[in-house]
């Protein structure tokens, strides 16, 4: 059962990836740049450390993504009021639509795979995609 439960897991998210690539790639974005995006869209302004860590990645790794989305006027970094070492990093108006744009189209691809599940079906995904997410 676990074999199969596995290699269901690992072709949804084969995918969703290719999905998500090809989606990514015709805004001319990369994966993490749109992740970015997608992070802050979600959680608003986040300090650059709080934004790494949110991401998994290292703060080197997000400093060459922000710098990238900035040239492109997707994020803006501003000084953090109270503690002069932090730099927070914000959506743009630009920035933002983009976010808006992408979580639309997660959400109709949502809608499509799930069209034949019931609300209880969906009901039950959620939690279990919640219970996985938690066991990180």
């Amino acid at each position: 059962m676990l074999d199969k439960l596995n290699h269901a897991v690992i072709e949804f998210y084969e995918k969703l990836s290719s999905w998500e690539h090809d989606v990514v790639r015709e805004k001319g974005l990369t994966l993490p740049q749109m992740h970015t995006l997608e992070v802050l869209g979600i959680h608003k302004d986040m300090r650059m450390k709080e934004l790494a860590q949110c991401m998994g990645i290292t703060t080197g790794t997000l400093t060459v993504l922000v710098d990238r989305l900035e040239d492109k006027a997707f994020v803006c970094r501003k000084p953090h009021q109270t503690d002069r070492r932090s730099i927070i990093v914000g959506l743009t108006e630009t920035g933002n639509e983009m976010f808006k744009e992408h979580d639309r189209l997660h959400l109709r691809l949502i809608e499509e795979i799930t069209a034949e599940f019931s609300d209880d079906e969906r009901d039950m995904l959620l939690s279990f995609i919640k219970k996985m997410n938690g066991a990180f």
